[in-house]
């Protein structure tokens, strides 16, 4: 079924109302249209879906594979009020896509620090965060989520992920974006009036590496190991070396099993 605006709509009811969707065939990210039109006034709650990307960006400069038909893909804006910190937003708008994925019956992810959706320990989808240049309170939640895995993905790239089609249809794509929405909906009301604290147990709920060993490895230095004792109140990782409990604010960093 093809998405529509009017599917997703009849699908959110009277939430529908908080979100201005566009549907475009093709762009090159929907987090760069979406920052563009955010500079130019855009409201809160605009949404950008993208049937194709041909440049999708994911943290650290890595590409996002977004074949026609096999990727979910869109970006929301979303102003807060002046003053509110954005410590944590990525996570929680992870915990937010792990609620929307089991509510259409794709039950069974994790999240992994700070911004990947796992499905059996591969990446299923993605999620990018940026703030509005000149308005730190805005920000673009840019969501990539794999319907099916595409035909050009490289074999390491493929190897590592995994997607909502494994092992039967995908759930339909007009539900995958209201149940999105939705949920976003809800967690970002919640974050912008009591910050990540209120929804870190949810987080801790799904983290794939609570309390295991994990590798931490960067652009800076050499990797180290220690015990993943999830998150604080702030979204920091919690590293646990040789019993010292290290706070890691920098998302710019790789964590593996050990």
């Amino acid at each position: 079924m093809p998405v529509t605006i009017a599917a997703i709509a009849a699908k959110l009811g009277d939430a529908a109302r908080r979100f201005d969707i566009d549907v475009l065939p093709s762009c090159d990210s929907t987090n760069a249209v979406l920052l563009a039109r955010a500079e130019s006034g855009a409201p809160s709650g605009t949404v950008v879906i993208a049937e194709e990307q041909t440049a999708g960006r994911g943290r650290r400069g890595r590409s996002w594979f977004a074949s026609p038909g096999d990727s979910l893909t869109f970006s929301l804006l979303w102003r807060f009020a002046p003053g509110t910190a954005p410590a944590g937003l990525s996570l929680a708008v992870g915990v937010a896509v792990a609620r929307a994925l089991r509510g259409v019956g794709a039950g069974g992810t994790a999240l992994k620090w700070p911004n990947d959706i796992l499905k059996e320990g591969r990446k299923l989808g993605g999620i990018l965060v940026e703030l509005v240049p000149g308005a730190p309170h805005a920000a673009v939640i840019g969501i990539g989520i794999n319907l099916r895995l595409p035909a050009g993905m490289p074999d390491e790239v493929r190897a590592a992920s995994a997607a909502l089609s494994a092992g039967g249809a995908a759930p339909d794509a007009n539900d995958l974006y209201a149940a999105l929405l939705g949920e976003l909906l809800l967690t970002l009301e919640t974050f912008a009036t009591a910050g990540f604290a209120a929804i870190r147990p949810r987080w801790l709920a799904h983290h794939a590496h609570q309390d295991a060993r994990v590798t931490l490895s960067g652009d800076f230095g050499p990797p180290r190991e220690g015990i993943c004792r999830g998150v604080d109140t702030d979204g920091a990782l919690l590293l646990d070396v040789d019993g010292r409990v290290e706070r890691i604010l920098s998302g710019e960093v790789s964590l593996r099993p050990a």
